[in-house]
């Protein structure tokens, strides 16, 4: 009698980071919609407000579930560590990236209410793909974080380059959806189920027994749904959207392009290639996922960081910075897969470490910024160290933390993922780790060409900024928590 109902009361106390969130976001649309023009500006403070409160309801209770884990509304979400980490994460990016887009807004002097509604959706879609153990719940999350971030990209009306932003994304996002739920279709043909761990059972009984016809239609739905993630994560040869998405986008809303959604996409991918398609199922062979997932994270950080050289606007920069970071995520994705023990934890700190840096980046690069004018050039640095060299060397920092150089948590994120790599089982992955550290090698070069015109070039403009004490402690926060991250690691050790 108890296996049939979908939802027992005690789902509810685990579901509570879920509920706060969805909760914020509708509490943030009915405060946008009835308090006068004059009490607005408190909105963003509000919807960061939720964001905190979801991170710490997710850490009490990712203290409270401790290694083990519960299973909610019938086998379609998990609550487990993981899910908590990653919501803690997420919701910490939406409180962080609601103020900065307030002050993002107030410098531009354009409102958009709905922007922070429309992050705190995003957030709950997030944390639904985190707590995910269905086919049909991970779809709903993937959904309803991308239909917040198409309007989040577009939140700027009047702005061409915006709307051209959102449409480019929105296309590529609705065909990545598309193939996923055609995926998602064969899969559940192939195997009659769509909890991941059932699927894993069947394949993994059956796989010797099934019809060819069945094991063609499940490798061609596991085909389709690595391309869809690919979409999703911005991998070679999915990734043209990218530059042009972010480069449109409002600064704050390309910092939760680039962390929360890439971190949405990412443990997306560990919950359904890991879960249901890991082990000894479906990753090697020819009819894995593993050869056409490493194929395709080579391409992405060699195209990516080869883009990236070429590059004079920042944000497109940090858009191709973003996607060969994306490549080494894939290889974490396959080590994790393949059994490596300890690719789990690395790929989370990564994330962490990641998203930190992302948000200290976008808040110097909103910072720099004048009324009326975003100052996204490369060559619009000029001059910085000079002006104002807290926030050159914090730039600084960040990025040589962006290309892993040691004591920061880039450095660590990028080894323990490499090393990932190196545990997997006959050193299958050897190659695919040299690729990475000859990239990573590689990437130094664009993200010192900041640093150097920062220092070594005279200023083209008046750099003299006006007081923006969010802007400014954000910067500080996101700096010291990257070096400590480097240099006492454990501490952030989540996995």
């Amino acid at each position: 009698m108890n296996q049939a109902k979908f939802m027992e009361v005690g789902d509810l106390f685990y579901m509570l980071p879920l509920i706060v969130i969805a909760v914020g976001a509708l509490c943030v649309v009915l405060f946008d919609s009835f308090v006068s023009q004059k009490a607005k500006s408190g909105i963003a403070t509000v919807a960061s407000l939720f964001g905190i409160l979801t991170a710490l309801t997710a850490v009490f209770l990712a203290k409270e579930i401790g290694d083990e884990s519960r299973y909610l509304l019938h086998n379609m979400l998990i609550a487990d560590r993981l899910a908590y980490a990653i919501i803690a994460l997420c919701a910490g990016v939406v409180a962080i990236v609601a103020l900065l887009a307030k002050v993002e807004q107030e410098i531009h002097r354009w409102v958009q209410g709905e922007t922070y509604s429309l992050l705190l959706f995003a957030g709950a879609g997030l944390a639904v793909i985190a707590m995910s153990a269905d086919l049909v719940s991970l779809f709903i999350g993937i959904e309803t974080m991308s239909l917040a971030v198409y309007a989040l990209v577009a939140s700027r009306r009047h702005h061409k380059k915006s709307m051209e932003a959102s449409m480019k994304y929105f296309i590529a996002g609705a065909f990545a959806s598309g193939i996923l739920v055609f995926g998602i279709a064969l899969l559940y043909g192939a195997t009659g189920e769509t909890s991941f761990a059932h699927i894993n059972v069947v394949l993994d009984r059956g796989i010797d027994q099934m019809s060819a016809e069945m094991l063609s239609i499940a490798v061609v739905g596991t085909l389709l749904c690595v391309a869809a993630f690919a979409f999703k994560i911005a991998a070679v040869p999915f990734h043209m959207w990218t530059p042009d998405a972010y480069e449109g986008a409002p600064s704050s809303v390309t910092a939760f392009m680039a962390s929360a959604v890439k971190v949405g996409a990412v443990v997306g991918m560990i919950r359904l290639f890991t879960w249901a398609l890991g082990g000894d199922v479906m990753p090697w062979g020819y009819m894995g996922w593993a050869d056409p997932m490493a194929i395709m994270a080579a391409l992405t950080m060699t195209i990516a960081n080869i883009a990236a050289l070429r590059q004079t606007n920042i944000k497109r920069m940090l858009a191709y910075s973003s996607i060969s970071h994306a490549g080494l995520l894939l290889l974490g994705v396959i080590s994790e897969g393949l059994g490596a023990p300890s690719a789990l934890g690395n790929v989370v700190f990564y994330l962490f470490a990641y998203s930190i840096m992302t948000l200290g980046v976008f808040a110097v690069v909103i910072h720099v910024s004048s009324d009326g004018k975003e100052r996204n050039l490369i060559s619009d640095f000029a001059g910085l160290g000079k002006a104002n060299p807290g926030m050159a060397l914090a730039m600084t920092l960040l990025l040589l933390s962006l290309a892993g150089i040691p004591p920061t948590g880039g450095f660590l994120a990028k080894f323990g993922v490499l090393m990932s790599g190196v545990e997997v089982y006959d050193q299958q992955l050897l190659w695919l780790v040299i690729v990475g550290a000859i990239n990573s090698a590689i990437s130094i070069y664009y993200y010192l060409k900041v640093v150097m015109t920062m220092y070594f070039k005279p200023a083209e403009q008046d750099l003299a900024f006006p007081a923006r004490p969010v802007l400014v402690n954000l910067v500080i926060i996101c700096t010291v928590a990257v070096l400590l991250m480097g240099v006492l690691p454990g501490v952030f050790k989540i996995l």
